[in-house]
């Protein structure tokens, strides 16, 4: 499995395809779009705006999101 490396420009779907354990931590920023349409074409930027995190909430769901990943190397 290659390694997705995980930005504010990641589309939410890859990183659901890819590393479905991190499904967790976006609902829990509530980013609840995980299986909707829209996370085919909207980037964790794109849902965490459209879901009221600010800058610095989403630069810790980032970070969490890539801890996680990382465990699984």
């Amino acid at each position: 499995m290659k390694h997705l490396i995980i930005t504010k420009k990641t589309l939410i779907s890859s990183l659901i395809d890819e590393h479905p354990e991190v499904q967790e931590i976006l609902l829990e920023y509530g980013l609840h779009c995980t299986n909707c349409a829209f996370s085919e074409f909207d980037t964790l930027s794109d849902g965490a705006l459209m879901h009221g995190l600010d800058d610095e909430d989403m630069d810790l769901m980032i970070r969490d999101v890539n801890e996680i990943v990382g465990k699984k190397k």
